[in-house]
């Protein structure tokens, strides 16, 4: 271990390695998560009601029901 990070670590409590950097940093990546997660939910909502969404499910039938 070098020199400076020996010394970094025995002047910092470890109390505030864990409350005061890794928790913040551990529920802000958790509410990220959370947020892009309600995000793609609405889209995934959305998406059958774009028209291009629409045309490519007519299409994919009416090519389905030409191979058979």
């Amino acid at each position: 271990m070098s020199p400076v990070l020996r010394a970094f670590l025995r002047e910092l409590p470890g109390w505030f390695l864990v409350f005061g950097i890794f928790l913040p940093v551990a529920l802000l990546l958790l509410l990220l998560i959370a947020y892009f997660r309600v995000k793609l939910m609405e889209v995934n909502e959305e998406l059958p009601w774009t028209p291009a969404h629409q045309y490519h499910r007519r299409t994919a039938s009416y090519h389905r029901m030409k191979h058979r």
